[in-house]
Order: structure tokens, then sequence, then C-alpha cells
């Protein structure tokens, strides 16, 4: 079977490791990494050039293709795919607004009771700063569109505050054409990444997971794509997931069915877990990097049986089995990153690590030689009964490897963290 990854992080190739190990599979990744060179053929066109991809695709008589990144979906690439007759794994244009439209996704939960923070939307400066004017911080501001994960930030100062609504709307930081923000109230607790696979109809949860955005150890620091993760959280149990399920995931599929959105792929829940109850922050339409990193090595059943039944719509035959192991995952990064950071160092002692999965996102191979080529650069994952094993697993690993700025935070997991 042929398969073709979109997408070049390490969230692709976990997807691709996963897909492999599985057997009788041959993979190929646009634009891929040098984890994902050593199970398949990389080919250089950009996750966004859903032309190139789609003639790659059909060239190559693909039979599967999975998209890694959210931007490849909103830009309809699962729409394109299945009017030319290609199976494809990931949710449409329509649906993908879930993620590429926060105000649509605020907006979307006020209507179906969904609980989440109180807000405010606008897409004007002058409206923003005099709603901040009044507002006690901490509060949150949200960029509307993508924004790799960077266009939330936790706002402690009216000068604060309004620096970074200059920044979005006068500066335009994120190359927007029409700006608009989310300021919403700062919820207190602790994070949770909740997925689920759904056909539209039925859904079947993963094992969750619990990421840490900030570049700085005490979750300090502005935000990053994930410096590291584990799965699944020790505060997590029946009656949570049974909340999650009841109030969040039910409500958010029986909105999805009104609104008319057919969605099928992944689902991911952003949660803040508080005194209060359970909230949503955010909702992703693809898998989550690095959580994906931490519950893909932990599931038993086929991927590729699992996908095929979400295109389908058959999701109700597929039985999901997980192993009851704690995963780690900490990234190496690149000195200076989520901002200016250097790339085209030299990866050394890999052949050194034992023990760990690694799972690239910011390398390529050059002259045989492997070196970084983005902010993250790769993900070590541990796995064990013991959760105190598989860091150590991790931490040992990440010393072995060596390459010019590497950076990682030393507190993963943050077990001592209260509801």
């Amino acid at each position: 079977m042929k398969i073709l990854i979109v997408g070049g992080g390490g969230r692709e190739h976990t997807i691709g490791w996963k897909l492999h190990k599985e057997g009788n599979t041959r993979i190929y990744a646009c634009p891929g990494n040098g984890g994902l060179e050593e199970i398949g053929e990389c080919h250089k066109i950009k996750d966004t050039d859903i032309d190139a991809i789609l003639e790659f695709a059909k060239n190559e008589k693909i039979d599967l293709t999975v998209v890694g990144p959210e931007k490849p979906l909103s830009l309809g690439i699962v729409d394109i795919f299945e009017k030319n007759k290609l199976k494809i794994f990931g949710p449409s244009k329509k649906a993908s607004i879930l993620e590429s439209s926060k105000c649509f996704a605020k907006e979307f939960m006020k209507k179906y009771g969904i609980p989440t923070a109180e807000f405010f939307l606008s897409d004007n400066l002058s409206e923003s700063i005099k709603f901040i004017e009044n507002k006690k911080p901490p509060y949150v501001i949200k960029f509307d569109g993508l924004a790799a994960g960077k266009g939330v930030k936790v706002i402690n100062s009216f000068e604060e505050g309004k620096n970074y609504l200059i920044d979005i709307f006068e500066n335009n930081i994120f190359n927007s054409d029409s700006p608009k923000v989310v300021i919403e109230e700062y919820l207190s607790g602790v994070e949770i990444s909740y997925f689920i696979f759904t056909d539209g109809k039925d859904y079947i949860p993963t094992v969750p997971a619990q990421d840490y955005k900030r570049i700085f150890e005490g979750d300090k620091g502005p935000n990053t794509g994930g410096m590291g993760s584990y799965s699944t959280p020790l505060f997590f149990n029946d009656d949570l997931n049974e909340k999650i399920e009841k109030e969040i995931v039910e409500r958010t599929l029986k909105g999805l069915e009104r609104e008319g959105i057919d969605y099928r792929g992944v689902l991911y829940f952003g949660l803040m877990v508080t005194k209060k109850g359970v909230f949503v922050l955010e909702y992703n339409v693809r898998f989550g990097d690095p959580e994906t990193q931490v519950i893909l090595p932990r599931m038993k059943t086929s991927l590729i049986e699992l996908i095929e039944s979400v295109i389908e719509g058959d999701l109700r035959k597929v039985k999901v089995e997980w192993s009851d192991d704690k995963a780690i995952c900490v990234i190496l990064a690149s000195r200076g990153y989520p901002l200016k950071y250097e790339t085209g160092k030299e990866i050394t002692g890999i052949d050194k690590v034992k023990d760990v999965i690694l799972f690239h996102a910011g390398t390529k191979r050059v002259n045989g030689k492997l070196l970084t080529s983005g902010g993250r650069v790769i993900g070590i994952v541990g796995i064990d009964r013991n959760i105190e094993k598989a860091r150590e697993k991790v931490y040992k690993a990440a010393e072995l490897i060596e390459f010019e700025g590497k950076y990682y935070r030393k507190d993963i997991p943050r077990l001592n963290l209260q509801i």
C-alpha cells in the first residue's frame, strides 16, 4: 500500500513510523524530514502546494494520503483530493474552520453550550484597546487565524495588551488580510490534550496527553509549537473522561451536524481542567505535535484500519486497544526558538542512543550528514510502565545527542501541577 504523508514535522514522522511499522506499506512524504527519509521517500514539495501534491499523488498512484499540518487542511486539500477520487484522511475545508478561525470556534461553542472562557471578539484596533482599558489582567489575546501555535498570548498589563494588539492590527505580524482577535478570560488550572477519531457519526477517543507549550522551565516565556508532552496525565480518571465526553465531545459533534459539517478525521480538544469544571481553550482539526509522539506509540490497533474506517464512515466496526505504558516526549530545539535561530548544524550522537524512539522534526540529510533545519529538531520518546523510568530514558538520550545550540526543557513532565 502506497501512503503519502503531507508535512515534515515530528508529528508526521510519528504517523509515518506507525504506518511503516504495520507492514505492507511504502511511505512517501511531502516534504518530509531526515527521519521520514529513513523509512520512505521524501520529495521537496511544500505542504501548502496542493496542486503539486495532487499531481505527485496521481503520478505515483498513491493509495492513501494522510495530512499532518493544519494549513493544507484549511486550503482544502481534502476536498481537492476527493474531487479527484483519491483517498485522503482529514477534515474538509469547511470543517477546518474550527481551527482556522478562533472567532468562529468561540461563537460555535457559545451556540451549542460547550463550556469555554468568557470572550469578546473584535476586528479593529481602537475597539480592542478600548475593551482592554477596563479589563483586569491577566487575560488572553488570541489572533483569529492560523499562527503555528504562536498566536496566543497571556497578558499581564495594559501596555503589554496594547502592544500585542498593535502588532496584530497595525504591524500585521501574522500577515492577515483582515486580522481579528479573541480577548478572553484567563483560566487557571491544568491543561489536557484530548483527541478523538470521528467519522461524523461515531467517535473513538485516544489516550489523552499533556503538552508543554512555553519555551522555558516552569512554563515561563513565550509559547512554542510544544516543547514536550506525556501520556496519560496522572490526574486523568474515568469521571473526568465521562465529563469531557458528555459536556464537550458529544455537544461538539451534535453542533457540527446541525451546522451541516460532515467532520471526518481527528479532532483535538485543547482543554483546561479547573476547580469549576472543564473548559475548551481551542479546537485543532488534526493530530497534535508533540502529543502524537506519545499517543501513537501506545496504540496497539492498526492505524491504517482506523483511518480507513473513518474515511468509509464505518468507525463502529473498529475496537482500539492501548498499552498501559507511560510515554514521555522531550523536544530538542535550536537555541533562540521560537524567535530567531540558526540552522544547518550537524547532529551527532544518535548512534549512541538506546531504549528511546527518536522522531525527527527540523532535520535534513545533506551529503550523508544529518543537519538541523528548524526550531524544533528532534523529539525523544521514552516508554515504560514506570513514569520515572520513562523520564530517565529520555534525559539520558538528550545528553548523548549533540548539535550546536541544542536546548531542551529539563522539567518534563511536571507531575506536581494542581487543578
